[in-house]
């Protein structure tokens, strides 16, 4: 008996589900993977769908949404798809019928709400802010989001501190799955002979990032540092206060695609990545194995880093005023020495391995 089709469900501009459906292609192959989604390119983003992937649309709402992203864009983002949910999931539900017997996986808390409103079973994959941020300031999200967990047949996350959220809100147990990363592409394209210069930022341009704090760090050094920002999304008001705070010699790269994005954490003394809140950045553990340094705020993430890893983690106390002059002391003695990811890093992070063992338990199989 075959294994059934992979469905995946979820916003085809996000960095983050695009790899999992990639991962999936691959590990999956010569299964059917398809993706079903409402949103493909919009708001400044990327194009992430290629013309060789099977999309179906759910109805596209594209373009509805405003031209940049703000918080105002954000809002008429999320009134729109609440206002498309009852037709995107008769389109979902119809898609159920027509592949009954495929593994439907749905990305972002939007997608499994959207799910259990089509009454398709699947697998759900909520983003860290969904669960430990978003339920605490929105007694409406939290409704939502505590029905679209308990419609799951499996949830999983990329933390602890996700699950310890999940059975909060839902009193389910969620998997941890840890985020993988592409690890042959960073190694090759990260490799750099030429030595490492400068600061990268390489998070999100939003309140919730701390860049204005970066910036004001970065002022009290009394060098002219260069500081490189690489964002996969920002908020344009955000965007404006942190453009307004660079000085010569600093490059705002806005949203780079992998290759230039691995590039550049080759080329780095020093990653920051500072935010207010996390789950399990994936950015950190490429920038880890890009060979960086990299500075963060203490979570209880690292406490689940293999040593490898978490020997070229510098972890910062924002309060102090030379925080960053500290990080990038210990940065030219971490750098200084090549990283060699152990075979429990290795394990843990390569990203195809990750999705093997999510198609095993949740697929019906890896590569047939």
């Amino acid at each position: 008996m075959s294994a059934p089709d992979i469905v995946f469900v979820g916003n085809a501009r996000c960095f983050h589900t695009m790899d999992w459906f990639r991962s999936a292609q691959a590990v999956c192959a010569p299964r059917r993977v398809v993706f079903a989604t409402d949103l493909i390119e919009s708001e400044g983003h990327t194009r992430l769908i290629t013309g060789r992937d099977e999309v179906i649309d759910l109805l596209n709402v594209d373009r509805l949404l405003l031209r940049e992203q703000s918080r105002r864009g954000n809002l008429w983002r999320n009134l729109v798809k609440f206002a498309m949910l009852p037709v995107q999931a008769a389109l979902l539900r119809r898609l159920y019928r027509r592949m009954p017997g495929a593994a439907y996986h749905a990305h972002t808390m939007y997608y499994m709400l959207l799910c259990r409103a089509a009454g398709v079973p699947f697998v759900g994959t909520p983003q860290g802010s969904e669960i430990l941020i978003r339920p605490k300031r929105s007694r409406v999200y939290r409704w939502f989001a505590t029905r679209a967990l308990q419609a799951a047949d499996t949830v999983t996350v990329d933390s602890v501190a996700m699950a310890d959220g999940v059975r909060e809100l839902s009193g389910r147990e969620a998997v941890v799955v840890q985020n993988g990363i592409d690890v042959a592409a960073i190694r090759h394209l990260a490799a750099n002979p030429g030595g490492r210069a400068g600061i990268l930022s390489i998070r999100g341009v939003s309140p919730n990032y701390r860049l204005e704090v970066v910036l004001a760090a970065r002022s009290r050094l009394g060098v002219r540092l260069p500081l490189t920002l690489a964002y996969p999304f920002w908020d344009a008001a955000e965007l404006t206060r942190v453009r307004a705070a660079m000085i010569q010699g600093d490059r705002d790269l806005g949203r780079l695609d992998r290759t230039d994005l691995y590039r550049e954490m080759g080329r780095a003394s020093l990653v920051v990545s500072v935010p207010s809140s996390d789950s399990s950045p994936r950015s950190v553990y490429e920038a880890v194995f890009s060979g960086a340094c990299v500075a963060v705020t203490a979570n209880p993430y690292l406490d689940a880093l293999p040593p490898c890893m978490r020997s070229r983690i510098v972890v910062v106390d924002l309060a102090d005023a030379r925080w960053l002059d500290r990080a990038l002391e210990q940065a030219e003695s971490i750098v200084a020495s090549p990283y060699e990811p152990t075979a429990e890093a290795m394990e843990l992070f390569d990203q195809r391995r990750s999705m093997q063992r999510v198609a095993d338990r949740y697929y019906g199989g890896g590569r047939q």
